[in-house]
């Protein structure tokens, strides 16, 4: 578990982290999302020790990062999957890492099965594409056997088998009863991979729920509804808040209104349904509305051409 009260960090006059308050809980996968400058890899270095807090507190498994007396099999950490001596190979450098612990060359040869590096384990790191690369981070975070992961960006250059192979790794870690931190930029795969999601903007967190209900009360939800007497339904429906939106297709968008009580209100009626379906928005639209006021750099439209 993870476990932040009141974090704070502040480099001068500027906040990057403004006194977050969340946990990170063991059982499932916890996506962490937010625009660049958001503070997203300050919280993440202040977790593992690499940046202290200005104020508050963070603990990973009831303690900080440094009094673990052998992090490696408490925290499994990618943060830049580039910080390896290039010239050592895959296998020599994950050894060294495990000789810090006490981590045997089973274990090494363990976790290089698992991230699919065999090939490449005898080569140096200097010359692996950057796919290769962050299989090696990943195979350095699971190096301990640890109980909590922090992974940031892991899916970076992964080919897509790559990236469904860590999907498929980062859940069933968390069916373990692994504590899993999970950054990316990937709004269709944070979506596909993550349980509960932690959203920053300037430091602040602008939403911590299960990702269901990010979408959902970001997005609202709407019913899309097929009838062949469509304007007697709509009156029927009529009510605050209720919008009935047809649409060319010949269906409608019934908002403001659950699927359970149209469906009631057509049968009641006598009214055939021929579609009743749950519409929800995607986790990329509750993402660009929630962090539509927090972005620090924005892009300006493309202006187009004119014929000449």
């Amino acid at each position: 578990m993870i476990h932040a009260r009141g974090l704070t960090k502040k480099y001068g006059s500027r906040t990057a982290v403004d006194g977050i308050d969340f946990t990170v809980e063991p059982g499932r996968v916890t996506g962490f999302l937010g625009p660049n400058g958001a503070g997203k890899s300050t919280t993440m270095r202040m977790i593992v020790g690499l940046d202290r807090p200005t104020e508050g507190s963070v603990t990973v498994g009831g303690h900080p990062y440094r009094a673990h007396r052998a992090p490696l099999r408490e925290v499994g950490v990618l943060l830049d999957a580039k910080a390896v001596h290039s010239g050592r190979t895959a296998y020599k450098h994950l050894l060294a890492m495990g000789a810090t612990h006490g981590i045997g060359k089973a274990r090494v040869h363990e976790v290089i099965g698992l991230t699919g590096l065999d090939s490449v384990a005898g080569k140096r790191v200097k010359g692996f594409s950057l796919g290769m690369g962050q299989r090696l981070g990943i195979a350095s975070a699971l190096l301990g056997d640890p109980a909590t992961l922090i992974l940031d960006e892991p899916v970076n250059g992964l080919d897509p088998e790559g990236v469904r192979w860590v999907r498929t790794l980062v859940r069933g870690l968390a069916a373990e009863g692994r504590t899993v931190l999970l950054s990316s930029h990937l709004m269709s795969e944070m979506a596909q991979t993550a349980d509960q999601l932690i959203v920053l903007g300037r430091g602040r967190i602008l939403e911590n729920a299960p990702i269901e209900d990010v979408i959902s009360r970001t997005n609202g939800t709407t019913v899309r509804v097929r009838t062949p007497d469509l304007a007697r339904l709509a009156a029927l429906l009529a009510g605050d808040g209720i919008a009935v939106s047809r649409q060319p297709d010949g269906s409608a968008q019934v908002s403001a209104v659950t699927p359970e009580r149209i469906g009631e209100t057509a049968a009641a009626a006598g009214l055939p349904l021929h579609e009743l379906t749950v519409v929800s928005g995607s986790l990329e639209d509750a993402y660009m509305t929630l962090t539509a006021d927090e972005v620090e750099y924005r892009t300006a439209a493309p202006r187009k051409e004119t014929a000449r």
